[in-house]
């Protein structure tokens, strides 16, 4: 394959995941139900989809990934799913708007991890832009308290924490992650469970759900975890921020939830600080590419 058609297959690929997640949090509002009862369905579908998926996959070939690679592979399953309880808990105690935006600090966070615990040292332009992202969710967060929010945001900044480090703890380990992120459900699967025994189940549209987990979910992680094979980091990172973008519009039309100005103001200046630097990053990955076709001609 051409590197012009791989890069095309990325685009298209990490497009397709990216637009696909979008559809996550309104999904799960339009279930109506309980949010340990959510929990509790979407994991339990997405834990099946995976098995399935998996079991389909090694009878056809001899090279399917584990799905937890050795004790790394375990940290990563449990951030994740520490990282999926604090979601859903964020959907149900803050707005829509307040959610997306600060998840997306999770590019960030993993900028940060990276520098303290993989010593990959950060560029002043990573730096200013971590300086205005803070500054943004400082916005969000100072306008939730006294609103009820408060608890929801700062829920949403663990599930972004919780993310960052899986990403970190993969890209230390370098080993395959693809299916441990869908594995990892197991632990808010059983927290969920042990809820629902005590409080009992209640999902007005349970399908919206099983949608959720068992379709929606698996094709948006395939499809971004395999867009690094075929194109850059920050072309990728451009893809997640299709749900930072869209997800408040579809809840908007569907639900009629207006984000409030601070929320739009802390948003617009992580979503603008977000493209900047990764259109920066892209072209810093450009630059190093043309320099070393030059030292080192075909």
């Amino acid at each position: 394959m051409s590197s012009h058609n791989a890069h095309t297959r990325g685009l298209l690929l990490t497009a397709l995941g990216g637009v696909t997640l979008t559809v996550d949090i309104p999904l799960i509002r339009l279930a109506h139900g309980e949010a340990w009862s959510i929990l509790l369905l979407r994991t339990g579908s997405m834990f099946t989809a995976a098995l399935v998926i998996w079991v389909i996959w090694r009878l056809l070939s001899d090279k399917v990934p584990k799905l937890i690679p050795g004790r790394p592979g375990l940290v990563v399953a449990t951030l994740y799913g520490l990282g999926s309880i604090a979601f859903i808990t964020g959907v149900y105690h803050t707005s829509t708007a307040d959610l997306v935006f600060i998840l997306a600090f999770t590019t960030m966070f993993s900028a940060l991890l990276s520098w303290l615990f993989l010593k990959e040292t950060p560029r002043p332009a990573t730096l200013a832009a971590l300086a205005l992202m803070i500054v943004g969710v400082g916005i969000i967060v100072g306008d939730s308290i006294g609103t009820g929010n408060l608890f929801g945001d700062i829920m949403a900044l663990c599930s972004a924490l919780c993310v960052a480090s899986a990403i970190t703890i993969s890209r230390a380990s370098g080993q395959e992650m693809g299916f441990t992120s869908l594995i990892g459900v197991v632990l808010p699967f059983a927290v969920a469970a042990f809820m629902v025994s005590n409080t009992g189940f209640r999902v007005d549209a349970p399908w919206w759900i099983v949608l959720n987990g068992a379709v929606i979910m698996p094709i948006s992680f395939f499809c971004l975890a395999n867009g690094p094979k075929y194109i850059s980091g920050p072309e990728v990172a451009m893809f997640y921020l299709l749900e930072t973008v869209f997800a408040p519009i579809w809840v908007w039309l569907i639900f009629s939830e207006t984000p409030t100005r601070n929320s739009l103001i802390g948003g617009t200046i992580l979503i603008v600080t977000l493209v900047a630097h990764s259109l920066w990053q892209l072209h810093e990955g450009r630059k190093r590419r043309a320099a070393l076709a030059v030292v080192h001609p075909a």
